[in-house]
């Protein structure tokens, strides 16, 4: 062998350890905590108490009450996730949620994602589910799911998850709207053509006690998604209520057993003893948007109510009489802006639709331009018993409301509005349910 020939494979064996040192290396500096052990930051608690999620010992605790999620301050895209987990109790119920949305989709206390389920082995099983590392698309996303499925769910090919209290190992790959699931080392379920495939991942409260550890993320380059395979950006709302106590609101004597923090629920059953029966804020505010989901929860009966016009007057008869209609009435209730009864946002079922500002429209010395401002465009109440979302939106003295998608009240001015006050639920004796009360000030 020719001298030089054998002095290069000699350095070239040499430096043979000290590259495979360098991509070690790199390939661990790729990985970064997601949680550092020692504090929540990094971490935003969506719409639970603050005794939901804490550290304990190095490990995020988690009570499981109320239902909610604590999701990640950014949103990823293409990324390896892996963490451990454990139940602390059997039959517990919990969940990953990844590409998801900032706050709760309307009506649940779930974020639109896409879940890796973890539930305990006692939980049981049936054909819709295991417990053994689920992957489905929930509230609004979609997901074409790997064999062996049903719908449009995943189900794991092999049982791999260990049973309370004993810790899992969960291995996400999420890559271009497929992801991937490994448990306890081996890739059991996934799915493909997700969406979204960009948004925030979150630890899912639903009733088990669960522990959390070396939770780390390695992000992949990203493929530039269409804007609609984006899930939207967080925008600065916090939560009016934690889901397990009415600690933010002044609760008066006489309506503690009538409103009730009942888990992800706000509920009133309409019937407070109370003086003053409303429930309000303890907080002012002045400008903000704020997300409020409700239903209806009591019985229906016929009714004969005023039907009112599009400009917000009442259609009268040749006589001048009001002219009525008959409705499926199931109450009547609002949101209260600024610590000011007249500047309401109504929840009722007449034919006009939830939306309009009732102190306003009906107060005769009310402009026929602000009356008919005031009026919904168009009636865009769900069913009786479904839920539904208003985002109020005020600033100064001019309001905006939409429901359930559709822009029911479009700047409308409400002359002599306070310029500050609490926000408030209000009281007509009727049962009612609120959820994901959210605000954001501007």
């Amino acid at each position: 062998m020719p001298i030089i020939f054998l002095l290069i494979t000699c350095l070239a064996a040499l430096q043979m350890p000290l590259l495979h040192a360098q991509d070690t290396q790199k390939a661990t500096q790729d990985w970064r905590p997601l949680f550092d052990g020692k504090s929540l930051d990094g971490w935003v608690n969506v719409n639970c108490a603050p005794s939901t999620w804490t550290v304990r010992e190095g490990m995020i605790h988690c009570t499981g009450i109320p239902t909610g999620a604590l999701r990640t301050d950014r949103p990823y895209e293409n990324f390896i996730l892996e963490f451990e987990w454990r139940h602390l109790v059997a039959a517990g119920n919990a969940g990953l949620f990844v590409w998801a949305e900032p706050i709760s989709a309307p009506g649940v206390p779930f974020l639109r994602a896409i879940e890796v389920q973890i539930l305990d082995h006692a939980y049981g099983k049936s054909d819709w589910f295991t417990t053994h590392g689920d992957i489905f698309p929930i509230h609004g996303s979609t997901m074409i799911p790997d064999a062996p499925s049903r719908g449009s769910r995943s189900f794991p090919s092999e049982m791999r998850s260990k049973a309370s209290p004993e810790w899992n190992h969960y291995r996400v790959t999420c890559i271009d709207g497929v992801i991937q699931l490994a448990v306890n080392g081996k890739e059991v379920s996934g799915g493909k053509e997700c969406v979204y495939r960009k948004g925030y991942i979150a630890l899912e409260s639903e009733g088990g006690k669960v522990d959390y550890r070396n939770i780390r993320i390695k992000e992949l380059p990203s493929s530039s998604p269409a804007p609609s395979m984006v899930a939207p950006l967080d925008q600065g709302f916090t939560t009016l209520y934690n889901g397990v106590n009415l600690d933010g609101w002044v609760v008066p004597e006489g309506s503690e057993d009538h409103w009730r923090a009942q888990d992800w629920k706000l509920v009133y059953d309409g019937k407070s003893q109370a003086e003053i029966k409303h429930l309000w804020t303890r907080e002012s505010y002045r400008d903000f948007v704020m997300v409020c989901d409700w239903r209806w929860s009591g019985e229906t009966s016929k009714r004969q109510v005023p039907l009112i016009l599009p400009d917000g007057s009442y259609a009268k008869n040749e006589k001048g009489e009001r002219l009525n209609e008959e409705v499926d009435f199931a109450g009547d209730s609002g949101i209260f802006l600024r610590g000011n009864t007249k500047s309401q946002v109504n929840i009722w079922n007449w034919s006009i639709g939830s939306g309009e500002v009732y102190g306003y429209r009906n107060d005769p010395k009310t402009s026929p331009e602000v009356r008919q401002s005031v009026t919904p465009r168009l009636a865009a109440d769900n069913p009786i018993g479904k839920w539904n979302r208003f985002i109020i939106t005020l600033k100064g003295d001019r309001l905006s409301v939409t429901l359930n998608g559709h822009r029911v009240i479009e700047d409308a001015l409400l002359p002599g509005i306070p310029p500050e006050g609490p926000i408030g639920l209000q009281h007509h004796g009727d049962p009612i349910e609120f959820a994901s009360l959210y605000i954001k000030e501007l």
